[in-house]
C-alpha cells in the first residue's frame, strides 16, 4: 500500500512468532500439533516473584515511573552485575526497558546512522538484522557453521570489520544454537576488538543462567576490562526467571549511551510496567535456589533431544552448551522426497512438510541466517519431546 513506510520493505515479521501462531491455528482446528517453536520456559514464574507483584499492586505502585527504571531496580541490577559478573556499574549506567528486545532496539536506534555496519554472527536471533535495518544501519552476517560448532572465529571477526563497523552483536549461549563461548574463545574475540577502537560491543547475555555440564559463563567486559567503556551488557529476567510475559530487560553501559537510550524510550513507550519492575526487583534480590534445579531439568531435556535427533536419518544434532535450543543440520535430507512427493529442497520446505505430515512445528534455519538446519526449542516436557522426536525420526525415515 502506497501510504506505508519504505522501512517495511527492509524488515520481515518474526519467523518464530509466525511458526508459533501457525501451530496454534492448526491446533484450534483440531490437529494434533506439537509446537517446538516458542523460546520460553514452560514452567511458571516463581511464587515469590508473583507475590511481589501482588504486593506492588496492593500498595498502589501502579503509576508512571522513571522512564528507564525505578531506582530500587537499577540498584539491584548493579548488585547483580557485581555479584555474578564482577562488573561495577552505578545506577546512571543502567537502562530498564520493556523486554530485552527493546533494550537492543533502543541502543541501535540511538547510535546507528545510514551506512553504519553491524556485525552479526549467523545463525542469529531472528530480530537482530531487522532491528539494525529499522535503525538505518546495515547488518553484516558472518556464517558460523557446524564445523566451528556455530561459533565465530577471531579470523572471521577481524576480516569482517571495516571503517564503517559500529557494533558487534555477541550472544552466548546462543539463540538458536545453544552454543556457548568459553572464556578462552571469548578472549580471542576481545583481543581482535581491542585492535579496532571504533567498534562497540553489544553482548546479549539473556541465557546466562541456562548453561550445562561444567561450562562457565563469561561476558566480554568481564573477560577484557579494556572494553568496558564501549560495551553494552544486556540481560533480562525473561528466560532464567520464567518471566517472558512480564517484559523486563535491562542493560549496563556508558552513561552517554544509557542517556541516549532513555531519550528514545521516553518518546516511544516511556516506562516499563511498574508492577513488572517490582516483580523483577524480587527476581534479582530474592531466592535464587530454583536456578540450579531448572538448569538440571533443561540439561536432561537437551540430552534427550540430542540423542533422539542424532538417531534420525539424515540429521546431525550438535550438543549445545546452554540455552534451551538445538540446531540440527539436515544436509542428509536435502534432495530427498516425502512419501507424498514433496522434494526437500531446503530447510523451509523440510519444516513445512514436517508440520503438515507429522504435526511437529519447528523453525527453519534460513530464518536464523544459516541453512540447512532447523531450530527446536526443548522448553517443554520430556513426554512431549519424546513424542516430537519420535515423529521427526519417522518423518526422516520415510524420505526417499
Amino acid at each position: 500500500m502506497a501510504f506505508l513506510s519504505d522501512t517495511l520493505t527492509r524488515v520481515k515479521p518474526s519467523p518464530t512468532i509466525a511458526v508459533t501462531t501457525k501451530a496454534a491455528e492448526l491446533k484450534a482446528q483440531g490437529r494434533d500439533i506439537i509446537g517446538l517453536g516458542a523460546g520460553e520456559p514452560d514452567f511458571d514464574t516463581p511464587q515469590n516473584i508473583k507475590d511481589a507483584a501482588k504486593r506492588a499492586i496492593d500498595a498502589g505502585r501502579t503509576k508512571y515511573t522513571a522512564v528507564d527504571g525505578i531506582p530500587e531496580l537499577k540498584a539491584a541490577i548493579c548488585g547483580k552485575f557485581l555479584r555474578e559478573n564482577g562488573l561495577t556499574y552505578t545506577p546512571n549506567q543502567i537502562s530498564v526497558a520493556t523486554g530485552g528486545k527493546q533494550i537492543l532496539y533502543n541502543a541501535l536506534m540511538a547510535t546507528c546512522n545510514p551506512g553504519d555496519e553491524v556485525i552479526i554472527p549467523a545463525p542469529y536471533w531472528v530480530s537482530y538484522p531487522d532491528m539494525v535495518y529499522l535503525a538505518g544501519g546495515t547488518p553484516v552476517a558472518i556464517a558460523c557453521g557446524i564445523e566451528t560448532s556455530f561459533k565465530l572465529t577471531p579470523e572471521q571477526l577481524d576480516s569482517a570489520i571495516t571503517p564503517k563497523t559500529k557494533w558487534f552483536i555477541f550472544n552466548s549461549p546462543s539463540n538458536p544454537t545453544g552454543a556457548g563461548y568459553t572464556r578462552d574463545e571469548l578472549k580471542a574475540l576481545t583481543d581482535v576488538l581491542l585492535r579496532h577502537p571504533q567498534v562497540w560491543i553489544m553482548s546479549d547475555d539473556m541465557y546466562e543462567h541456562l548453561t550445562f555440564d561444567d561450562f562457565q559463563f563469561a561476558t566480554p567486559a568481564e573477560v577484557e576490562p579494556a572494553l568496558y567503556d564501549r560495551t553494552l551488557t544486556c540481560n533480562g529476567v525473561s528466560k532464567a526467571y520464567a518471566m517472558t510475559g512480564w517484559r523486563i530487560g535491562y542493560a549496563a553501559g556508558p552513561v552517554a549511551l544509557i542517556k541516549a537510550m532513555a531519550m528514545i524510550q521516553s518518546q516511544s513507550t516511556s516506562n516499563p510496567s511498574s508492577v513488572s519492575q517490582h516483580a523483577a526487583l524480587e527476581a534479582l534480590t530474592g531466592p535464587q535456589d530454583f536456578l540450579a534445579p531448572n538448569r538440571k531439568l533443561f540439561q536432561g531435556r537437551r540430552d534427550l533431544v540430542v540423542s533422539m535427533l542424532g538417531q534420525a536419518k539424515g540429521i546431525i544434532c550438535p550438543r549445545p552448551e546452554g540455552a534451551f535450543y538445538v540446531y540440527p543440520d539436515i544436509s542428509g535430507c536435502i534432495g530427498m522426497a516425502t512419501p507424498g512427493g514433496t522434494v526437500i529442497t531446503n530447510d523451509e520446505v523440510f519444516a513445512t512438510a514436517l508440520l503438515e505430515e507429522t504435526g511437529v512445528a519447528v523453525v527453519f534455519g534460513a530464518a536464523f541466517g544459516l541453512s540447512p538446519n532447523f531450530r527446536v526449542s526443548y522448553a517443554t516436557s520430556d513426554e512431549v519431546l519424546h513424542e516430537a522426536c519420535s515423529r521427526i525420526q519417522r518423518f526422516c525415515a520415510s524420505l526417499v
